[in-house]
């Protein structure tokens, strides 16, 4: 966030800008093949939707979505978003269950044999994920009541169609994958962060809902500090892609934010940098250190400048990263 254009060329010209600028060519040409050939991928449905991985540590709608999947399967687990040692172990027997491999990761196998097809007269607890996933990714405003009745069944086809995946109001493999796989925008309604935009990307507020669950959660223990909100600056667009200003932030895992100031006002003073007089690094810290707690072997990296925070392994070196802490979840 913020980067000057310099930033994205030293990336671009990296061998990590190499792969990715490949990736992007192999993703267009996938689509376009679809298109003119019809490989089995729908018109407009997004070529990148792939069910996202969650393992312990992981937080946010997606983990909500499995909570009330795996009680659909019968297993006991709260449905509160954070993927603790009770849900690994839902999980875990799950899969046992299913005869899939029993490392507690939720990815492509687990998803595809949780998913439940689901479509309007349904009850139960599958429709709950299903109504808290329209929810959070789609601003649906639907009650989370496992009744999937006119409301859900409009929201679903709003969805599908959205995704380009025929609006039949049927849930299924597609349709969830789809679902699953949707950024979703950080919710700024509360009074732990205050939104950012010093590139002029309006909408790129959008990240995985495993980054956006892990940051708000950091961000609302930060608050009980006293040192004033979080400045959240770019994350992504609503389905990823190139973003100007920024030679990453293309798969929803990357969020820029603010760090702190002495005078608690990094949201409606002036932009600083580690070395600014009115940079509080004891506070910007502890904001590092609730983002790696928040998140338990989900962050890959933080790059922020100061060599202090460096030194005690809390960030890494990037040029250009004197202003913003340009956060990286895995």
């Amino acid at each position: 966030m913020g980067e000057p254009r310099s930033e994205q060329e030293s990336e671009e010209k990296s061998e990590a800008g190499i792969v990715k600028r490949l990736a992007r060519v192999i993703t267009l040409f996938t689509a376009t093949a679809a298109l003119l050939f019809g490989l089995g991928v729908p018109a407009h449905a997004f070529p990148q939707a792939a069910f996202p991985l969650a393992s312990s540590g992981s937080r946010g709608s997606d983990v909500v979505a499995l909570q009330h999947l795996l009680a659909a399967h019968g297993r006991t687990v709260t449905a509160d978003g954070v993927f603790s040692s009770g849900t690994q172990s839902a999980v875990v027997g799950f899969q046992q269950s299913k005869g899939l491999a029993a490392d507690g990761i939720v990815g492509p196998a687990t998803w595809g044999a949780l998913a439940i097809t689901v479509r309007q007269g349904d009850n139960g607890p599958a429709v709950k994920a299903l109504q808290s996933l329209l929810n959070a990714k789609r601003g649906a405003g639907l009650s989370v009541d496992g009744a999937f009745g006119a409301a859900s069944n409009s929201a679903v086809r709003t969805f599908q169609t959205h995704a380009g995946i025929g609006a039949d109001g049927v849930v299924g493999p597609t349709t969830w994958q789809n679902l699953l796989w949707h950024y979703e925008n950080i919710d700024f309604g509360g009074s732990s962060m205050c939104a950012q935009s010093p590139d002029g990307n309006a909408g790129a507020h959008w990240a995985t809902a495993g980054a956006v669950g892990q940051l708000e959660a950091a961000a609302a223990t930060f608050a009980t500090t006293g040192n004033g909100k979080l400045p959240v600056g770019d994350a992504g667009f609503e389905h990823g892609g190139s973003i100007p200003g920024h030679g990453s932030h293309q798969v929803g895992m990357d969020i820029d934010v603010w760090p702190i100031r002495t005078d608690s006002a990094q949201c409606t003073a002036g932009r600083i940098t580690w070395q600014s007089s009115t940079y509080d690094r004891a506070a910007t810290r502890r904001l590092v250190q609730e983002i790696r707690a928040k998140a338990p072997g989900h962050v890959q990296l933080i790059f922020f400048n100061d060599p202090q925070l460096i030194a005690e392994g809390l960030t890494t070196s990037y040029p250009n990263h004197d202003n913003h802490l340009h956060i990286r979840y895995k």
